[in-house]
C-alpha cells in the first residue's frame, strides 16, 4: 500500500511525502501506521479520526484533517490530506 500525505495552506501545497507499507497487516493498520509515519516525519501529533473522516475515507480513499482533528496542538496550515495511491 502506498499513501500520500500533503499539507495545504491557502490552496498551496507546502509539503508532501509518500509512505509505502508492504507488510501483511490489515488495511486499517497500514493506513494508521502510514499516518503516524507521516506525522512523525513532520513533527506533528497524530490527528484524531472523526466520523466525517472515516466516512470520507471509505468513499473516496482520501480525507482531510483540519484543526479540530489535532487535539491539543495548534497547526500552522489549513489541513493535512491523506490519500491512498496504491493498494495491495
Amino acid at each position: 500500500m502506498r499513501m500520500w500525505g500533503k499539507i495545504w495552506q491557502n490552496n498551496h501545497l507546502l509539503k508532501n511525502t509518500t509512505v509505502t507499507d508492504d507488510t501483511e497487516d490489515t488495511r486499517t493498520h497500514k493506513i494508521f501506521r502510514s499516518l503516524e509515519t507521516i506525522c512523525h516525519e513532520w513533527d506533528l501529533c497524530v490527528p484524531v479520526w472523526l466520523d466525517s473522516n472515516i466516512r470520507e475515507f471509505k468513499q473516496n480513499k482520501k480525507t482531510r484533517f483540519y484543526q479540530d482533528n489535532f487535539v491539543g496542538e495548534e497547526i500552522d496550515f489549513d489541513y493535512l490530506e491523506l490519500l491512498v495511491l496504491e493498494e495491495d
